[in-house]
């Protein structure tokens, strides 16, 4: 079974809302979070990368980091305000973004079910992140961004929140990226916890390193506490849970700075090697089992040979996979995405003009255009214990940090 749990959200009002709400911390970078909240003393990128109120140079994962963070969280608090609801309550999130529309529920999940694989994850954490936000949830005494979890879709579940978005939303507003967000409180939560209670897995679709952070600060509060009896808030975690048919992945796609030594000509016939490669190629592929790829000013179309072998595992079978296996690590050399400084990756939300515009100005000498993983293998992949690899699926449209809190 899924457990969701109401809460007592911390929040704003109504009007701070679109000034509060930041994008989530780990897709900005310093300089582009303290762009993004210049003149704004009320964004939330103030808590989650307090380092843009310090001077230049110190160190994000600083003792000085964590003190600005606690003190900018105060500040948030008593000066917007942020307030909390007398009563626990489940939430709707909605994001509309171009024709593409998402609603998901907000809610507390189990960070024991989390722990026991019940909440299944596709992604192999980082220590050194892992660390960071479970400081930064400790500090605070707060979950301040939620983690994005997908489940089967269920008919009852959809009914459930049809019937619940009827009301007047607390928040409905369009942010500075197009993207317009609405949240609505549940006025009844317990039919839906009853339904979700039917649910028998809820995966992870983006927030790993806060969903792990979650479980180590659970159990340095746990191993701390005087006492424990298992409702305590710090063992539940913030999720937004949306089902698999309304969610959309982008393409995540790589960009390459050298051709590891060779001409493009040598390169070209490498490729062919394993690849049919055809001119004029689209700048995106059409279905999976196809690759576009950029190279010297022009569009070529790739398809694996009649030689090469098809892979047939869940996780060697897709599409980045094939590409890393035999392309990227055979001909260009790069063995470890993760490490490798001569690769880079950029989100579908860039178009691949973005990556036209790299080749061509010489920041790269090959792109790669994929076609998107779909939900169903990341669905697949978790159920078989089994880890994505690294940036597999760019999922948009991004949920916002700051509009609900959960404090521990």
């Amino acid at each position: 079974m899924a457990i969701v749990r109401p809460f007592s959200a911390l929040r704003p009002q109504a009007e701070r809302a679109p000034q509060v709400a930041a994008v989530p911390y780990d897709v900005v970078n310093t300089e582009e979070a303290r762009a993004l909240a210049s003149g704004n003393p009320w964004s939330f990128l103030h808590v989650s990368r307090p380092e843009i109120d310090l001077p230049d140079g110190t160190p994000i994962y600083s003792d000085a980091v964590y003190a600005k963070a606690q003190t900018n969280f105060e500040k948030l608090r008593d000066e917007c305000p942020l307030e909390s609801e007398e009563e626990p309550a489940l939430y709707l999130y909605r994001l509309i973004m171009g024709n593409h529309e998402q609603i998901g529920v907000v809610a507390c999940c189990s960070v024991e079910e989390y722990n026991r694989d019940i909440i299944r994850k596709h992604e192999r954490t980082r220590r050194d992140k892992e660390d960071d936000r479970t400081r930064h949830i400790l500090v605070l005494r707060a979950q301040t961004g939620p983690v994005f979890l997908t489940y089967r879709a269920q008919p009852d579940i959809d009914a459930l929140v049809a019937e619940a978005r009827q009301g007047e939303p607390l928040y409905d507003f369009v942010a500075n990226d197009d993207i317009r967000h609405t949240i609505w409180r549940v006025p009844n939560a317990q039919p839906l916890v009853q339904a979700f209670a039917e649910v028998p897995y809820l995966y992870i679709a983006d927030g790993h390193h806060r969903a792990a952070s979650a479980s180590r600060a659970r159990a340095e509060l746990k191993e701390h506490g005087f006492t424990f009896i298992g409702n305590e808030e710090y063992n539940f975690f913030q999720c937004v849970l949306f089902p698999d048919n309304q969610l959309q992945i982008l393409p995540y796609n790589r960009i390459v700075r050298d051709l590891n030594g060779m001409s493009q000509e040598d390169f070209l016939n490498r490729v062919r090697e394993s690849f049919v490669v055809s001119e004029n190629g689209p700048p995106s592929p059409k279905a999976a089992g196809q690759w576009s790829m950029y190279l010297d000013g022009k569009w070529f179309g790739l398809v694996l040979n009649d030689n090469a072998t098809k892979p047939s595992g869940v996780v060697e079978s897709l599409d980045v996979s094939i590409l890393q296996e035999r392309l990227l690590d055979p001909v260009l050399g790069i063995k470890d995405v993760r490490t490798d400084k001569r690769i880079d990756f950029v989100g579908g939300i860039r178009g691949t003009e973005e990556l036209e515009k790299l080749v061509n100005e010489g920041k790269a000498a090959v792109a790669f255009s994929l076609y998107p993983t779909t939900i169903e293998d990341l669905l697949r992949v978790s159920d078989a214990n089994e880890i994505m690899p690294p940036k597999s699926t760019w999922f948009e449209p991004k949920l916002r940090d700051g509009l609900l809190s959960h404090e521990i």
